[in-house]
């Protein structure tokens, strides 16, 4: 999967970008940025107004989303905003120049650190039980073709009888979400302070699917994930277990310095898309009714809005999106 995702001929260093194969909130509607952009303003605030204020894009793709939020933010507020984008792909030509991009994320954030559709790209194994209730790896070649191989054991065993305990009934299916928690807990280490947020399609303890959720997209279509580069492979992601990553796990070479100011976690929490725009003002609300006879451009502007927005929010799609959010050292925003 990281080959296939990552390598030198992997899916996200295809020249067309993330958007020529499928389409995230960011695509969907210029909303999303401007409501990211005002939650990035909810966080300025709360910081006190920093002379920098860091807004960085995690899997940014090739820069929508940084781009959108830049432009829709006040102008006193932008003129301290540092733009960066995160992607292994190379900078796109055409890039706003205050955007620095970046393979990895900055030592330290502050300000807002936010993960649209990253974590369900960081690849993990699949285990399947077998015939004897044994949970063991799939083992996947070039063209798809799988096996089971060796028993899930250690970390990953463990992480499975904690975040998702498969029933000794063979054909049952999960995705080992530990890589996922680590980089997670990696990202938000980068906070000094601010909040950071992680945007996915979603499980949680209680309503995990039975047979796992690896897929593949290609083109606009979902396909069978074949790790050959030219589809996207993701599978949802266990948000529960990442919200509980940010303090569970030490992680290697993660020493701070010593003049930074020691960093405070508040609780993580999860919510819907759908609440999290609606707390930020985006609601899908038609227009009055009125507006039409007296300024129809603008009752057209705000009824196309308010689809937009409705799209953003619907059961049954973008709505359901999970939000995972962790302040670092202020108030939650959203509450």
């Amino acid at each position: 999967m990281r080959e296939a995702l990552y390598g030198p001929s992997g899916f996200y260093r295809l020249p067309e970008g993330p958007a020529g194969h499928f389409r995230t909130s960011v695509h969907a509607s210029p909303l999303f940025a401007r409501a990211v952009a005002g939650l990035l303003c909810r966080v300025d605030e709360a910081l006190g107004r920093p002379a920098a204020l860091d807004f960085v894009d995690m899997g940014a793709g090739r820069g929508e989303l940084v781009t959108g939020v830049l432009a829709a933010l006040p102008a006193a507020v932008a003129a301290r905003t540092r733009g960066c984008a995160v992607e292994i792909a190379d900078r796109p030509a055409v890039l706003d120049e205050r955007i620095t991009w970046l393979s990895e994320p900055p030592e330290a954030v502050t300000g807002l650190l936010f993960a649209n559709e990253w974590l369900d790209n960081v690849p993990v194994d699949v285990a399947e039980v077998d015939a004897a209730g044994v949970p063991r790896l799939v083992l996947v070649a070039d063209d798809g073709t799988e096996r089971l191989g060796e028993a899930v054991t250690g970390p990953d065993a463990d992480w499975l009888a904690r975040w998702w305990p498969l029933p000794a009934r063979e054909g049952l299916r999960a995705e080992v979400g530990l890589p996922r928690d680590l980089a997670w807990a990696s990202a938000v280490d980068r906070v000094a302070r601010g909040l950071a947020v992680a945007v996915d399609y979603a499980h949680t303890l209680d309503a995990r699917p039975p047979f796992g959720t690896l897929t593949g997209f290609r083109e606009g279509r979902g396909t069978a994930p074949v790790p050959d580069g030219s589809c996207d492979i993701t599978a949802h992601v266990a948000l529960d277990a990442c919200a509980a990553a940010s303090t569970a796990y030490a992680l290697p070479g993660a020493t701070p310095m010593a003049s930074a100011p020691a960093r405070t976690l508040s609780a993580a929490r999860l919510l819907t898309q759908r609440d999290a725009l609606r707390a930020l003002g985006v609601t899908g609300a038609r227009p009055p009714l009125a507006l039409a006879s007296t300024d129809p451009s603008a009752y057209v502007r705000a009824l196309a809005g308010a689809g937009e927005a409705a799209e953003l929010t619907a059961p049954g799609g973008l709505g359901d999106f999970g939000w995972l959010l962790q302040p670092v050292g202020i108030p939650d925003p959203l509450a």
